[in-house]
């Protein structure tokens, strides 16, 4: 893509997010995650003499959430984007082969 001035212009739409908003995103994650444990731990405080197989569902929950959670905030950021469509590979040269002659001024040379 010329500019004006004869310079490439890049696209950068295929560019990684902020450090700062991919750790946002990932603490958002885990405010939910825990949040949600401790609703189902005190489901089952609430419930373990009324229902108390509903009671024990949310302590096997309160007690595999924070495992989850930790491993879902800690998850990696994304993979970085593929090059651009627009992206144009240089051409490959063919290498000599050992018994191919050679062309031109360097095949008369001694």
């Amino acid at each position: 893509m010329p500019k004006r001035g004869g310079a490439e212009v890049f696209r950068i739409t295929g560019a990684r997010q902020g450090l700062a908003e991919d750790v946002r995103k990932r603490q958002r994650r885990y405010v939910i995650s825990m949040s949600v444990r401790t609703l189902s731990v005190i489901a089952a405080t609430v419930l373990w003499n009324v229902e108390r197989h509903v009671a024990v569902v949310a302590l096997v929950l309160g007690a595999v959430l924070p495992y989850i959670a930790v491993v879902i905030a800690n998850a990696g950021r994304e993979t970085a984007p593929s090059l651009p469509s627009t992206f144009v590979a240089p051409p490959v040269r063919p290498a000599l082969g050992a018994g191919e002659p050679l062309e031109g001024a360097e095949a008369r040379r001694p």
